[in-house]
């Protein structure tokens, strides 16, 4: 199992308004391989927010094939009309891919 994180740097108060967008459901969820999605946001920083994503793949092919797909595209466009687009939150983002090598649940 591959977990693709996605650690979003944003403005102050906006981890807790952005998060729930990520597992509102959608085209992810019908996506091959796909097994789950989780935001955590993160605590320990006053000056801005963290927000990280992790989706939940069975293969990183899987995650590729969404990456390219249409409906990820459709999923990460922001609207071309000045008025709605306004302005990001987002201060930046970075994306990291790992592999689950071993895990314990109780």
């Amino acid at each position: 199992m591959y977990i693709v994180t996605n650690r979003i740097k944003l403005k102050s108060g906006f981890a807790e308004k952005m998060a729930p967008m990520f597992t509102k459901g959608g085209a992810t969820q019908q996506s091959k391989g796909f097994v789950k999605i989780e935001t955590w946001s993160v605590t320990n920083h006053e000056e801005y927010d963290e927000l990280y994503v992790h989706t939940y793949w069975e293969t990183l092919e899987d995650f590729e094939a969404w990456k390219t797909s249409d409906a990820f595209k459709q999923a990460h466009s922001r609207p071309t009309n000045n008025e709605e687009q306004g302005e990001s939150p987002m201060l930046g983002s970075e994306i990291v891919i790992a592999q689950l090598q071993t895990t314990l649940e109780k």
